[in-house]
């Protein structure tokens, strides 16, 4: 059955600029309500602004994506004004480099709460909601190709987006039976303003192992004032969704490194046809667990998992 976008209500983290308002201006295009959650107010302004410009309905709240309290309040009032939400958008996220032997707690605190936290507290405050619903949807939440490889420089901004990609893959698998669908944006280049993410830093977290000064902030945005369209990289996102397919990404460049990566992986394993006697073990081992965890589920929470 096609996914229908027209009548849903869409709520998109770091909706206000890049990535995340290409996707409100092509789900609203669709015929979804749009919510913008940014933490920069004046943006906010703006995007609901263009939005209903297009004769989009939208709907603004300025949230910082690491208060579960503030996120609760926010789908609340978004829901109020909107109906209920059954599109995800986790596209909130921030970035910080530097050799990863510099890196204090705060810079690890920082990046992990907003691009990782961020994304946990959206399903944690939306999934139940959708699920006693009964409306079906859709998850979309943003990683990076730093989600497959990364190097020093990118350590802790990788790692959150390590962790966004295996959340995101389970959260799949648990969501399945529920008629909602979830994927995995993971962009290389997007022409956004990420670059300016350090000037949202929280002062609680101001101890960075970091110097960030204008001239990085001149050369990131360089970098990504080649990087795609949002509304370009939207398009593959529709699409996706409509595919239901979980990874998105729409850059052919990747491949080469991608290839390179997965080929490591595979050359690791030993033979498919060595240690026939252990393969058996393990396998035995694991349907029985696997056998045993589908019962417990069903007893514990009324309904066995495949």
């Amino acid at each position: 059955m096609r996914f229908e976008f027209s009548g849903r209500t869409a709520f998109i983290t770091g909706g206000a600029s890049g990535a995340g308002f290409g996707q409100a201006k092509v789900f609203g295009r669709e015929g979804c309500a749009v919510a913008i959650a940014d933490m920069r107010e004046d943006a906010v302004v703006e995007a609901v602004k263009e939005l209903r410009a297009e004769g989009i309905v939208a709907h603004g709240v300025v949230l910082d994506v690491t208060d579960r309290a503030a996120f609760a309040a926010a789908a609340d009032e978004v829901e109020a004004a909107l109906g209920p939400v059954s599109m995800l958008f986790g596209t909130a996220g921030v970035s910080i480099f530097g050799p990863l032997e510099k890196a204090t707690s705060d810079d690890y605190d920082w990046v992990m709460g907003v691009n990782f936290g961020g994304v946990v507290n959206l399903m944690q405050t939306f999934v139940p909601r959708m699920i006693e619903r009964k409306l079906g949807g859709h998850i979309v939440n943003t990683a990076s190709l730093g989600c497959f490889f990364t190097g020093s420089g990118s350590g802790i901004y990788s790692a959150s987006k390590f962790a966004v990609h295996g959340i995101t893959m389970a959260m799949r698998d648990a969501l399945k039976g529920h008629n909602i669908g979830v994927s995995l944006l993971a962009p290389a280049n997007i022409k956004s303003n990420i670059a300016e993410s350090i000037r949202t830093r929280p002062a609680r977290f101001a101890n960075s192992g970091y110097e960030v000064d204008e001239r990085e902030i001149a050369a990131l945005h360089e970098i990504y004032s080649q990087g795609m369209e949002p509304e370009e990289l939207a398009g593959h996102v529709k699409q996706a969704i409509l595919e239901n397919r979980f990874y998105i990404i729409p850059y052919p460049e990747a491949r080469p490194g991608l290839e390179a990566i997965f080929n490591q992986a595979l050359d690791a394993l030993p033979p498919p046809d060595s240690d026939l006697e252990g393969q058996e073990k393990r396998a035995t081992a694991m349907a029985k667990y696997g056998a045993a965890r589908r019962e417990m589920d069903a007893e514990r929470y009324g309904k066995a998992r495949s």
